[in-house]
């Protein structure tokens, strides 16, 4: 694969839709080159104050709806192929442990209301989510019953919805990975895309490599198989080559935007030292924030490697997703405002800029 044959200089397609015929779908655009799909709404909506740090439920979906909706558009307008529906969390057991089962369906439909809404408007594809439960047990079948309830519910929501396809995600256990997928094979007809989170320790809680796991993926029926949240750029990258070397399927990579290292490889294990070396998640990890350009090159790099689904995914704002975008030659909406420093006061070149301002430059 050659990047003149796959990368492109034109936008993503957020702005109207010209021709709403019969768009292509994930398989038929990851054949034509990148997919760009934003992840980590929960982290963006904490900050921006609709959302709870600690559980990361998301109801804003019930509170403040036309919240979701503007940062579904921002992203899109950022480069994001993918309107994903915020159904992370979603599930029956967050919301049993802050107290609003109740709500499970209505918050579901909403969430996939919503962003079936943008998507079809911007023309991006139209994805359903699934996610870790966190009672997955191998050697509980009581819980396993309950894992697999809370996929069949949440997949066929998705599908009623009319979804594009269905992302299975940030999970710790292989074998609830390949529950995930069963389910969306089981229940939908649509592409499945599973991807999962890698820990300190660069294995599965029962033990399976990111290698062995992407196998036993891809050889279920996956069609997209990667890895998305808890690593950064440079500890998921050197994961992302052996996967890569090891399936024929499609890869993904979605990586946190933070600088994680080889001794503290996840961003939950990232500690302070300017704060006793307290841990950093989930609050203060402001400290440790990729810039723009390191996501961009991270996605040039995955892009190169083979990797064809690309995102980012908690931390991500709409600019980290424009320097992906851009790094992948596409020019979406956004693009527009992309930073120009001619024309800053003390920093830029233009010939309107006075010289009493570039003069004293020196000395900033």
């Amino acid at each position: 694969m050659t990047k003149s044959a796959t990368l492109s200089d034109s936008t993503n397609g957020a702005g109207p839709a010209a021709n709403r015929g019969k768009e292509p779908g994930l398989m038929q655009r990851l054949a034509a080159g990148p997919v760009i799909c934003a992840e980590g709404y929960v982290f963006e909506l904490e900050r921006r104050g609709y959302l709870q740090a600690g559980a990361f439920v998301p109801v804003v979906l019930a509170e403040h709806p036309e919240v979701v909706e503007q940062l579904h558009m921002d992203f899109v307008r950022a480069g994001s192929d993918v309107t994903q529906a915020l159904t992370y969390y979603v599930h029956r057991e967050k919301l049993r442990v802050i107290g609003r089962e109740k709500e499970l369906v209505p918050m579901n439909r909403a969430a996939l209301k919503i962003a079936k809404r943008v998507a079809r408007r911007t023309n991006t594809l139209f994805a359903g989510d699934i996610c870790n439960t966190n009672i997955y047990d191998p050697a509980d079948s009581k819980a396993l019953r309950e894992v697999e309830r809370i996929f069949a519910e949440q997949v066929g929501w998705a599908a009623d919805a009319g979804v594009d396809y269905i992302v299975a995600e940030t999970f710790s256990w292989g074998g609830e990975a390949l529950l995930a997928l069963e389910a969306i094979k089981k229940y939908s007809k649509v592409p499945a895309v599973v991807t999962f989170s890698v820990h300190r320790e660069e294995q599965m809680r029962e033990g399976w490599s990111p290698v062995e796991t992407c196998q036993r993926l891809e050889a279920a029926g996956a069609d997209v198989v990667g890895l998305n949240c808890h690593r950064g750029p440079a500890t998921m990258m050197p994961i992302l080559k052996k996967i890569r070397r090891a399936v024929q399927c499609v890869v993904g990579a979605l990586p946190v935007p933070y600088r994680t290292t080889r001794q503290q490889p996840s961003f939950m294990s990232l500690t302070d030292r300017c704060c006793d070396n307290a841990r950093a998640f989930p609050t203060g990890l402001d400290p440790f924030v990729c810039t723009r350009s390191e996501m961009g090159d991270f996605g040039r790099e995955a892009f190169e490697l083979g990797v064809r689904y690309l995102g980012i995914c908690c931390g991500a704002g709409p600019h980290h997703i424009r320097a992906l975008a851009e790094a992948l030659g596409r020019h979406p909406e956004a693009s527009k405002y992309s930073a120009d420093m001619s024309k800053h006061a003390f920093f830029g070149t233009d010939k309107k800029i006075r010289p009493v301002q570039t003069e004293y430059r020196a000395k900033l």
